[in-house]
């Protein structure tokens, strides 16, 4: 029999992304962010070209030597019991054939009540989805262009239902050495399903970003702007909260602004003393910001803080995001130099 608490679990997985582009695909947590470093700066960066290999989860371009040996694993919690994690480490074979990366994301939806359809319980059952990632990087000779490309196998498992997948993310990455300014281009997420869960076939979260970042000269800054989602103009949509009542008792929705929609697809972060043994980050996503505000309550939705702590060959990140009063995540992450 159909299990009530497997609609839910399938509505909780479709909150990993907001709007009209949520709800949409199946293998939603493959947008969920990698690392606090990258939570902390509004997520979905692109742009950081250092020894983070983090970082090159969301841009396979990124792959570089300063990631050799860099073993890092991060976690987090969502809402109520949903827990996930993410691991990468990269290896530099040699000077010619250069750095390999491989990846993992995991989630844990937590435990759940299954019921028939007169409301009896029939067992308590789970759900829970993987990724496995491998990439490669490579620069184009005599440019400062970079080209790099993850592959990616695909588990789900929600309650009695399995689904395997696979999909590509293909990044570009241009480097302004002279003016410290990095500019990134990624598509993520091309693939398919190779089984369904109950012979539906589903499509996957497909994501184009793009963003630019640069360290301000004779400061210890560098700032960060992202643009998601631009696979799709329109990604606003009327919140039957906002809408307001006419004198005849009929219901105007909420307008959304072309200057609304275009903001909700920016997010900007900013990061002090980048490259140092102590950072400080801050972002803001401001379609998670417009989305989840509530109408004359200041909630601060859509930002985010974190700091990043070196010791020797040990370094810890931290992030909280901001979603609403009763909701919000904190990530906590470990980057162990192995050399």
């Amino acid at each position: 029999m159909f299990k009530n608490g497997y609609l839910y679990l399938l509505l909780l997985a479709s909150t990993f992304s907001f709007s009209q582009i949520g709800g949409k695909h199946t293998y939603q947590f493959l947008n969920l962010v990698t690392s606090p470093r990258q939570a902390a700066l509004g997520g979905k960066t692109v742009t950081v070209y250092d020894y983070d290999v983090n970082q090159a989860i969301y841009n396979p371009a990124t792959i570089n030597p300063d990631m050799d040996n860099q073993l890092s694993v991060n976690y987090g919690s969502y809402y109520g019991e949903v827990t996930y994690g993410t691991a990468a480490y990269a290896y530099t074979y040699d000077r010619h054939v250069q750095t390999f990366h491989a990846g993992v994301n995991y989630v844990n939806y937590g435990t759940f009540e299954g019921r028939d359809e007169a409301g009896l319980l029939t067992g308590d059952f789970t759900g829970s989805e993987i990724a496995l990632s491998f990439g490669y990087a490579y620069n184009i000779p005599w440019t400062d262009f970079y080209i790099g490309a993850n592959a990616k196998l695909i588990s789900s498992t929600l309650e009695s239902y399995n689904s395997f997948g696979g999909a590509l993310d293909l990044g570009a990455l241009y480097i302004d050495e002279d003016n410290d300014i990095n500019i990134g281009l990624v598509i993520r997420n091309v693939g398919t399903q190779f089984t369904t869960y109950a012979g539906l076939q589903e499509k996957l979260p497909l994501e184009i970003i793009a963003g630019i970042s640069q360290e301000v000269e004779n400061v210890p800054i560098r700032w960060h702007i992202t643009l998601e989602n631009l696979q799709q103009w329109n990604i606003a949509f009327s919140n039957p909260n906002r809408a307001e009542q006419n004198i005849d008792g009929g219901v105007k929705e909420e307008k959304v602004s072309f200057v609304n929609n275009a903001l909700r697809h920016v997010i900007l972060g900013a990061e002090l003393f980048p490259g140092r043994s102590f950072n400080l980050r801050v972002g803001y996503n401001f379609r998670k910001g417009e989305e989840l505000r509530i109408e004359e309550t200041r909630n601060f939705s859509g930002i985010s803080v974190g700091v990043g702590l070196r010791f020797n060959n040990l370094r810890f990140d931290y992030s909280y995001s901001r979603y609403t009063l009763a909701a919000n995540t904190s990530l906590f992450g470990l980057m162990i130099n192995l050399q």
